[in-house]
């Protein structure tokens, strides 16, 4: 069995990212609510533990408490903020209200005796490379007394223990997060703790991603057959691949035309697919699905029912496909990691939630299927990095991202078809201009957004009209939970802006989105 952490979440907001960066290390590592049942965690044979953050005190009755089991293997363990508390807490330390609570950027200074989480960096400190780290804090209680047998290893202005180690038992507390990227030299201390501390061998790979993900999907579905709901997308494409390695012609593709695609979409994607070998079935739904959709404003319905439908549809196809011998039991599908973060699904019980993604909290419950989502666990480029290696082309791997109900979240208000066609025409003047600047493949992700009720007056010769406004969006990022605006240049815009205008009936305003993610998320509804 590899080499692995566990990773237990106690509800901070960067849990995620603690999985991220352990897996940027090349270490197998999975995340799980810190109230999962312990054979399912021990399951895993983890070489050590990592203890998130997360909003409550220690001190608080319904506080998350430390599982035993985690003190009771004798494994390293890392706790990251409340993870540290609550280390200290149960190890008979002393944690209280801190006199100010810290949030944002702060300086640590080394203290106390070489250590194996944070030696290197001391070492450097030592040889006058730096002589503090700059920290993420966000706390309101901190360590009063830390536990007998541990070392303050790191402190701070306004935290006397910024981090601590009882060096013998490879027990570590960091009151900073690590996992962000405001934390300066971050990541070396997560690979030093998985791989110094807990001894994990660095081979975790997309290869071995590859071969771990085929042979699980051969062992759930066996001689069972398999559709699979394809986007186009590279996370359904690459689940779509993985499926097919593990079950060959026990996968059927089924691609739904549900009138809220961007334009050429369905033909691009038959073609690609088609091209590698898989059963593909294309199913023009546009009717049905904009029927269920008339009148909806609500975007969280519109996500309902645009689950709902995808489900009903693979459930038809699936009874087509129906030989006598055997039943379609399984779909799959590529529910990507921040999907289910968002969507606050099973597993993170008590956690905010964002929106329901179509593919998570939007499938019906009286669902047929059983489902196989090879690449749940994984952040966006980390399921490109897999694309590459399966041999997927760029075409498919370099798309930006396209959400399941499509266009409906990039309408707010009613779907109609003439409006989905004017947005069309929008976003794909947007992509085309992107592309020819050579600017699609540095940004994230990047898309037209159309608001149909904020009107404003234009001037078309000498004739004033009244119409709707376009939105443009382009964001940098790399794990698709935090996002910052492209700053496109200025004249690639203006030259977007002037087509839109000039090319596409009914708009008199074109502006640019300057969000990030958070406050704001990628999309729009």
């Amino acid at each position: 069995m590899k080499d692995a952490i566990a990773i237990l979440d106690f509800g901070s907001q960067y849990t995620q990212l603690i999985a991220r960066r352990v897996r940027e290390a090349h270490v197998y590592c999975e995340l799980f609510p810190w109230d999962a049942p312990a054979e399912d965690v021990l399951a895993l044979a983890p070489r050590g533990f990592i203890l998130s953050g997360g909003p409550a005190s220690v001190y608080a009755s319904d506080a998350p408490h430390l599982p035993a089991y985690v003190l009771e293997r004798g494994l390293p363990v890392l706790g990251i903020c409340y993870g540290m508390q609550l280390l200290a807490y149960h190890l008979g330390g002393h944690v209280a209200r801190a006199e100010k609570r810290e949030y944002g950027p702060a300086e640590v200074e080394f203290v106390g005796p070489e250590d194996p989480l944070l030696g290197n960096l001391k070492s450097r400190a030592l040889s006058g490379c730096h002589s503090n780290l700059s920290v993420w804090m966000s706390h309101g209680d901190s360590i009063a007394t830390p536990p007998s047998g541990f070392e303050v290893l790191a402190r701070s202005a306004n935290s006397p223990v910024a981090a601590m180690g009882d060096l013998a038992r490879g027990f570590y507390g960091l009151q900073f997060h690590p996992e962000v990227v405001h934390t300066q030299h971050g990541d070396e201390i997560l690979r030093s703790f998985a791989v110094d501390v807990c001894g994990c061998a660095p081979d975790w790979t997309p290869a071995a991603f590859i071969e771990q993900a085929v042979a699980a999907i051969g062992e759930q579905v066996g001689a069972g057959r398999v559709v699979c709901g394809l986007s186009g997308g590279v996370d359904s494409a690459v689940a779509a691949t993985l499926v097919h390695r593990a079950v060959g012609d026990q996968l059927t593709c089924i691609f739904v035309n549900h009138g809220l695609l961007r334009r050429g979409e369905q033909e691009q994607v038959v073609r690609a697919f088609r091209d590698r070998g898989m059963h593909l079935v294309p199913v023009d739904a546009t009717e049905e699905f904009l029927g269920a959709l008339a009148g909806v404003t609500d975007p969280e319905q519109k996500r309902r029912i645009i689950g709902e439908r995808f489900v009903r549809i693979f459930e038809q196809q699936a009874a087509k496909l129906d030989d006598g011998a055997s039943r379609v039991r399984f779909l799959a599908q590529g529910t990507l990691y921040p999907d289910v973060i968002e969507s606050a699904a099973t597993g993170r019980d008590g956690a905010a939630v964002i929106k329901h993604h179509h593919n998570v909290g939007g499938l019906p419950k009286d669902m047929q299927f059983e489902l196989v989502e090879p690449v749940r666990n994984l952040f966006k480029d980390e399921v490109r990095q897999i694309g590459k290696v399966l041999g997927l082309p760029h075409e498919l791997i370099g798309r930006h991202p396209f959400p399941g109900p499509g266009l409906a979240v990039r309408i707010p208000g009613e779907i109609t078809w003439e409006r989905l066609e004017t947005l069309r025409d929008a976003d794909a003047i947007f992509l085309q201009e992107l592309a020819s600047s050579g600017w699609y493949d540095q940004v994230g992700q990047a898309f037209a957004v159309l608001l149909p009720e904020a009107l404003s007056t234009g001037v078309a010769g000498d004739e004033s009209r009244f119409g709707q406004t376009i939105v443009l969006r382009a964001v940098e990022t790399d794990d698709f939970m935090t996002a910052s605006p492209a700053l496109l240049p200025y004249t690639l815009l203006t030259k977007v802006s002037t087509r839109i205008l000039n090319e596409v009936d009914g708009i008199t305003r074109v502006v640019y989105d300057l969000s990030t993610k958070p406050p704001a998320t990628i999309e729009w509804l």
